[in-house]
C-alpha cells in the first residue's frame, strides 16, 4: 500500500487510536481557543470518535472545573433530528457562551461543567462537523442509538480514566428519542456506570404532544373562542379529543387553522413570550438563492396535514439546490460565524473533510427515518430496573414540545407518586424564588422551569443549573 508522509487512511488512523489509547488523547486537547479573554484553567478536548469504518462523529469534551476525576460524566445531545450539540455547548450550558459578534466568547457563570464532565456529541454523521466518508447521511432512530452507544464506548477507550465515573445521558428536543433509545444500549453494558437520564423539552409521544398543544394554545390565548368550539365539535367525542390523526375532514381543516397560528404566524414556537428573530416570517421567503424553509428543525409536532405540505416543499427544485435549516424565529449567525472561522476549526482539530458548520443539517433531517412514535417502552425498561433516576423537565412557555404533553406522558407511565406536585425553589440575589413545579414518582420526576422555552438553560440559566445540580447530586428538588 502506498503511503504519503504525514497522511494515513482514516480507518487505519481509527485502529491506531483504538489500539494505542491509554489516557486522554493529547492530540485532541484544545491548547488555545480563539475568542476567550483568558484561556480556561480546566482542560478541554475536541476531535473525532470513529464509529464503524466510515463515520466520524465530532465531540467536544470539557472536564469538570473541580475534581474531574471523581465528578460524573454527562453526555449531551441536541435534537433535530439533524441539529448540532454545539448549540447546547455555546448557547446553553457550556463553559463558554458565544457573543452576538460571532467572534467573542465569555465565561458562563452557570456552566454545567462546574460540577460535571460534559461530553457534547454532534450526532448523527452529517450534523455539524461530523461526517461520513461516503457522504451518505440517510439514517434512522435505531441506527443512531447504536452509533451513539459506539461513540460513547469509543470516547471511554480514548479517555479510560472516566470509565468508572457515574454516567448520565442527557439531551433536549428530539433528544427525547435519542436519549431513551441510547439508554437501552447502555443499560445492557455492565462496564458502563449508568446512573440516570435527563430529557429537556423532549419529544416523548407524538400523539400526546399534538393533543396537548391544542390545549396549551387555547389557554395561552392563541385560539379564539369560535376556533376552540369548532375543534371541540369536530375533533372530540364522548369526552375524548383526537387532534393528532382524526379522520374527520372538518377536524383536519380546523387543525390547519390552529397550526397556522401556532407555527406559521410569526410566534416564536420555542418561547411564546420571546421575540421572533428576523420578524414574523411568511411561509416562504428567499435570501439570494437560499430558500428559508422555516422547518421546525428541532421541533417535531408532525401531523398528517403538515407532514404532507412539508414533503411537497422539500421536493421543490430550489430546495434541493440549497437550503438553510435555521429553525424559525432563531438566528444562528453568531454560531456559524465562529465555528466556521479557520482559526476555530484549526483549534478544534476539525477535519478538512468536515462540511461547513450549520446549526441543523437539511440532508440529515430530510433523509431521517423516524421509527418510534412514543417512548413508553424505553422508559418502562429503565424504571423496571429500579436503579436509574430519570428527570423529564420542560420550560413552560415552549410550544415545540410543550410541558403539558410531557407531564401527561410521565403520568401515563403509571408510577407511584412519592411527592405530590408542588413548587420548587432556587436562590437568586439572596432570595428564594419559585423555579417552577415538580412532581416526583419512584425513580422519575417531572419538573417545569417557569418562564423558560425550548432551550431551558439559555432562558433561565440559574434555575436550570440548580435543577441540574440537584439531579446529578441526587438532592431533593
Amino acid at each position: 500500500m502506498q503511503t504519503f508522509p504525514g497522511k494515513m487512511g482514516p480507518v487505519l488512523l481509527c485502529a491506531l487510536l483504538l489500539g494505542l489509547s491509554r489516557a486522554a488523547p493529547s492530540g485532541d486537547e484544545v491548547a488555545y481557543l480563539p475568542g476567550l479573554p483568558k484561556q480556561p484553567s480546566f482542560r478541554h478536548f475536541s476531535g473525532y470518535l470513529c464509529v464503524g469504518p466510515a463515520k466520524r462523529l465530532h465531540y467536544w469534551f470539557v472536564e469538570a472545573q473541580n475534581n474531574p476525576q471523581s465528578s460524573p460524566l454527562v453526555l449531551w445531545l441536541n435534537g433535530g433530528p439533524g441539529c448540532s450539540s454545539m448549540e447546547g455547548f455555546l448557547k446553553e450550558h457550556g463553559p463558554f457562551l458565544i457573543q452576538p459578534d460571532g467572534v467573542t466568547l465569555k465565561y458562563n457563570d452557570y456552566a454545567w461543567n462546574k460540577i460535571a464532565n460534559l461530553l457534547y456529541l454532534e450526532s448523527p454523521a452529517g450534523v455539524g462537523f461530523s461526517y461520513s466518508d461516503d457522504k451518505k447521511y440517510a439514517t434512522n432512530d435505531t441506527e443512531v442509538a447504536h452509533n451513539n452507544y459506539l461513540a460513547l464506548k469509543e470516547f471511554l477507550r480514548l479517555f479510560p480514566e472516566y470509565s468508572k465515573n457515574e454516567l448520565f445521558l442527557t439531551g433536549e428536543s428530539y433528544g427525547g428519542i435519542y436519549i431513551p433509545t441510547l439508554a437501552e444500549w447502555v443499560m445492557q453494558d455492565p462496564s458502563l456506570n449508568l446512573k440516570g437520564i435527563a430529557v429537556g423539552n423532549g419529544l416523548s409521544s407524538y400523539e400526546i404532544n399534538d393533543n396537548s398543544l391544542v390545549y396549551f394554545a387555547y389557554y395561552h390565548g392563541l385560539l379564539g373562542t369560535q376556533l376552540w368550539k369548532d375543534l371541540q365539535a369536530f375533533c372530540c367525542s364522548q369526552g375524548k379529543c383526537n387532534f393528532h390523526d382524526s379522520s374527520n375532514l372538518n377536524c383536519t381543516l380546523k387543525m390547519g387553522e390552529m397550526i397556522q397560528i401556532v407555527e406559521e404566524s410569526g410566534l416564536n414556537i420555542y418561547n411564546l413570550y420571546a421575540p421572533c428573530a428576523g420578524g414574523a416570517p411568511g411561509n416562504l421567503r428567499f435570501e439570494g438563492d437560499y430558500l428559508i424553509t422555516h422547518d421546525l428543525g428541532n421541533s417535531f409536532i408532525r401531523m398528517p396535514l403538515r407532514f404532507s405540505w412539508r414533503q411537497n416543499l422539500f421536493r421543490m427544485p430550489v430546495v434541493r439546490k440549497k437550503v438553510r435549516m435555521d429553525p424559525p424565529c432563531t438566528n444562528s449567525t453568531d454560531l456559524s460565524t465562529y465555528l466556521n472561522s479557520p482559526e476555530v476549526r484549526k483549534a478544534l482539530h476539525i477535519s478538512p473533510d468536515a462540511p461547513e458548520w450549520q446549526v441543523c443539517s437539511f440532508d440529515v433531517n430530510h433523509n431521517y427515518k423516524r421509527l418510534y412514535t412514543q417512548m413508553n417502552d424505553q422508559y418502562l425498561k429503565l424504571l423496571g430496573a429500579m436503579k436509574y433516576r430519570i428527570l423529564v423537565y420542560n420550560g413552560d412557555v415552549d410550544m415545540a414540545c410543550n410541558f403539558l404533553g410531557d407531564e401527561w406522558f410521565v403520568d401515563s407511565l403509571c408510577q407511584k407518586v412519592q411527592v405530590a406536585r408542588r413548587p420548587w425553589l432556587y436562590t437568586e440575589g439572596g432570595e428564594n424564588q419559585i423555579g417552577g413545579f415538580v412532581k416526583e414518582f419512584t425513580n422519575i420526576a417531572f419538573l417545569t422551569i417557569k418562564g423558560a422555552g425550548h432551550m431551558v438553560p439559555m432562558d433561565q440559566p440559574l434555575a436550570a443549573f440548580t435543577m441540574f445540580s440537584r439531579f446529578i447530586k441526587n438532592e431533593p428538588f
